[in-house]
């Protein structure tokens, strides 16, 4: 498909004069799948299919919304409800009772809990956690693992070390516009690096209030790590906020914790709790979550009722339909098909992650390269491809079967063109993709 028959691409070519950075979403950047000839935008989304803006059809085998979506895009049962909650007026003087329905079930999901508040936003719950907790606490430092979001109490580590956040998640974020006298009150710890945690503790004593950590984001986690960093905060009053936006509802309807009985003090919910509908929760011990009556804390479209009724929908279906196992199944009838096709075509991928959400770790001397040159090819046999999978029920084993023979002809292909020694780079109908954040323009 080249730029003069794509509407999307020459669309985003548009807003990045516009719209500062292009969109409002870093992994949803054209730059970070094709450059110049990603479809970039939707006119419809429908189980994992989506169309494009000129009506080109797409099996979504990529982010699938970020993750949001695990029961699939536009899931009947829940749009049902949204579409009810609309019709019944989604915004009012009065308070939606469903957020307190929505709270009840999440404490009932995680009896360690005592309270909860609601966001819209996973970067905003983060950020309304790291208050509650600070308020709590009474100190100002904390030490984090792991990606949590754009505000400034997280981008101000890169303040003292611009290298802080490049082994996090995404490297090269600048914290631009964050103010310099933050830094020095958060400070970074590696997964896995109990030693390094300690340093941190030792160094910052009764400065410290407050730890922020992924549970796990590319593979199982390592519960000894977790639960010494569980045992340390204990010891030195520090509260533990454990952010599960990414590995909630992943292996488990819930936060993944529950399955390994480490209670945090705070954890952080999102994504796909509300199935692609804008939904966040912070939960957590009553004495601790009451500090948030100490702050001011408000804000008018968390009180907006779509968002509850989508996750209590959600839930429900969850807990009922087994949500969890069948990602996992889904996730291992890709994987074993995916193992077939690397040991048929002798492509040298490497997957890592849960089984629910596999990541490519793509070979040669230029990864990127072979990235951007594997998401041209797919696009081509139609589907939306990259490094990582975020499988949804929708994701059935014909769809699979469908993804796996498209797969296969495209590693194929650039095996065979390795093998001949071509510049994979030469393939490449636009530029290679990026690998983090970037100006654009």
């Amino acid at each position: 498909m080249s730029l003069k028959d794509n509407s999307g691409a020459q669309l985003w070519q548009q807003a990045k004069k516009i719209i500062p950075g292009g969109n409002q979403l870093l992994s949803k950047r054209a730059e970070m799948f094709l450059p110049e000839a990603w479809p970039a935008y939707y006119s419809k989304s429908k189980g994992c299919e989506v169309w494009d803006l000129d009506g080109n059809h797409y099996y979504d085998f990529s982010i699938m919304g970020i993750g949001t979506s695990s029961l699939g895009y536009a899931h009947p049962e829940v749009s049902e409800v949204v579409i009810n909650a609309i019709q019944n007026g989604s915004m009012s003087s009065l308070n939606c009772p469903e957020e307190v329905e929505l709270a009840k079930k999440l404490l009932d999901i995680h009896p360690w809990a005592g309270a909860a508040r609601f966001t819209r936003t996973g970067g905003e719950s983060c950020a309304l956690a790291i208050r509650i907790a600070r308020a709590y606490s009474k100190r100002d430092v904390v030490a984090f693992c792991g990606y949590h979001g754009w505000h400034d109490w997280y981008l101000a580590t890169n303040i003292k070390n611009k290298e802080n956040l490049d082994e996090q998640l995404l490297p090269g974020l600048q914290p631009a516009g964050v103010p310099q006298q933050l830094g020095g009150t958060v400070v970074p710890f590696k997964e896995g690096d109990i030693d390094g945690f300690k340093h941190i503790i030792e160094h910052y004593g009764q400065q410290l209030g407050v730890v922020m950590m992924e549970v796990f984001r590319h593979g199982e986690p390592d519960l000894a790590f977790i639960r010494e960093v569980r045992n340390l905060c204990d010891k030195h009053n520090v509260v533990l906020i454990f952010d599960e936006i990414s590995s909630g509802f992943r292996l488990n309807t819930g936060a993944s914790h529950l399955l390994w009985d480490i209670e945090p003090d705070i954890c952080v919910l999102g994504k796909a709790l509300g199935n692609g509908h804008p939904i966040g929760a912070v939960i957590g011990r009553h004495v601790v979550m009451d500090a948030a009556q100490q702050s001011f804390i408000s804000s008018s479209y968390w009180t907006e009722r779509v968002g509850f009724v989508a996750a209590l929908k959600t839930l429900e279906v969850f807990e009922r339909d087994d949500v969890p196992a069948q990602l996992n199944e889904i996730g291992k009838q890709l994987k074993l098909g995916l193992e077939a096709v690397i040991q048929e075509t002798g492509f040298e991928l490497k997957i890592i992650g849960i089984d629910s959400v596999p990541i490519f770790i793509f070979p040669g001397d230029d990864p990127l390269a072979t990235k951007t040159l594997f998401t041209q090819e797919m696009l081509k046999r139609g589907f939306l491809a990259s490094n990582v999978i975020y499988l949804s029920i929708a994701h059935t084993s014909s769809y699979v079967d469908k993804y796996l023979s498209a797969v296969r002809d495209v590693f194929m292909f650039i095996q065979n063109e390795i093998n001949n020694g071509t510049d994979l780079t030469s393939l490449l109908e636009n530029s290679v993709c990026h690998s983090g954040f970037q100006r654009l323009n």
